[in-house]
């Protein structure tokens, strides 16, 4: 191989991946010195010059001129004979420069060389890849996808970069095509080995975000801010937004007429519900609207220990619970505090926990993940809702009801 038809196989690689021509000759240098480094042992002797732009490149190796038989050092070091061989005139103590072909490096050399050469450039390759998508973590990407696997989707966007999209990290609605584009934020990119791993999400709060900052001219030219977002992805999401000006109605302007506004944003988040709420720094007011639609009677709340015990009238407690417990859970994540709801007008009522040599605490524990955590509130609640809601079996809720109502039959 010709070192001008080893130049031409490394344009392939610079066009293909526009290296800019500083970075391709200092990688260009680098390989073929570690090539003359296991040839002659060193490489400090040697002159590399690379003109990619012609495609041409020379090595030339200086050595001194010394008396024959006197030579100690071969890389070094050359005899009298053999320099005039190259140039006549040669004198002991002259400086020679000889160039060096490729061939004179010997064929395995050559073999390694052009695979160090394509390590380097993917080496080069993939940590450009790295800088480029860490500066857009958090931000809205899109890309195809292109392998559906059991624990992921493999996406890959217009310059063939591939994304991961892990199964945890999609909406439970989510269900994609081969082809077919994609979107999310890039949550996380890792260097393993020498290769990146780009993580896409569209659970993450910061997904919601970014969508409201695209689809609300409001939000992106910063009018309106976002306080803070919290979710059950494709279930249920709350959105604390406020404006520095007064004459902006944040959360009108965030929905829009008949939700025309947010209606986009539902649709990509598979139908989420989104609850748009105006922030306050008067954390009674926040927590009273953080658990809307549910119209609350009164608040104790004690700011150090970060509870609030919340009054409702009977009707209104199920719509502060929500279903699934989704509600009052995300209104607690979005207040900072924890919320526990009671009924206006009863008086007697008893914890779930006090009944735990009756009732198995993975029993218990399953009614609180649902916001019941008294006995009148589970007795309040229909048999077959609760199956639906909960991973307990209707003979297993039966009993525990019956446990519950000798309670207060006693």
């Amino acid at each position: 191989m010709e070192n001008i038809a080893l130049i031409e196989s490394f344009s392939e690689f610079k066009d293909d991946k526009l290296i800019d021509r500083v970075t391709l000759m200092a990688i260009l240098e680098d390989v073929f010195r570690n090539a003359l480094k296991k040839k002659y042992g060193e490489d400090d002797n040697f002159d590399i010059i690379v003109n990619p732009d012609k495609g041409d490149l020379e090595i030339w190796r200086n050595r001194i001129v010394v008396a024959d038989g006197e030579v100690e050092d071969s890389n070094r070091e050359i005899s009298l004979t053999q320099a005039r061989k190259i140039e006549p005139d040669f004198e002991v103590g002259e400086d020679v420069s000889e160039e060096v072909k490729l061939v004179d490096l010997g064929r395995r050399a050559i073999l390694a060389l052009r695979q160090n050469l394509i390590s380097k450039i993917h080496e080069h390759d993939n940590t450009n890849i790295y800088k480029q998508f860490k500066d857009l973590e958090g931000e809205i990407y899109t890309a195809e996808v292109h392998h559906i696997r059991h624990r992921a989707i493999i996406l890959l966007d217009d310059e063939g970069n591939e994304i991961v999209l892990p199964k945890d990290r999609q909406i439970p609605s989510d269900f994609f095509r081969k082809g077919e584009n994609v979107r999310g934020i890039i949550e996380s990119v890792e260097l393993k080995g020498n290769k990146p791993t780009i993580i896409m999400s569209r659970t993450a709060p910061g997904f919601l975000e970014k969508l409201f900052e695209q689809e609300i001219p409001e939000v992106f030219d910063g009018l309106i801010t976002i306080k803070k977002v919290v979710r059950v992805p494709g279930e249920k999401a709350k959105v604390a937004v406020d404006s520095y000006d007064d004459r902006i109605d944040p959360v009108g302007a965030c929905v829009g007429m008949k939700g025309s506004r947010i209606h986009s944003i539902v649709r990509e988040l598979g139908n989420e519900n989104i609850d748009v709420i105006n922030f306050t720094n008067n954390e009674q007011l926040f927590i009273t609207r953080a658990l809307s639609p549910a119209k609350i009677t009164s608040i104790k709340m004690d700011e150090e220990a970060r509870t609030a015990e919340v009054m409702l009238k009977p009707e209104e407690v199920s719509k502060a619970i929500g279903r699934g417990g989704h509600n009052i859970r995300l209104a607690g994540q979005l207040t900072g505090y924890e919320i526990d709801v009671y009924r206006e007008g009863v008086e007697e009522d008893v914890e779930l926990k006090e009944f735990t040599d009756e009732i198995e605490d993975w029993v218990i524990a399953e009614f609180s993940k649902i916001g019941l955590d008294t006995a009148k509130a589970v007795l309040e609640q229909d048999v077959d809702d609760l199956v639906r809601r909960t991973d307990l079996e209707e003979e297993t809720i039966k009993d525990v009801m019956s446990v519950l109502r000798s309670e207060f039959e006693e």
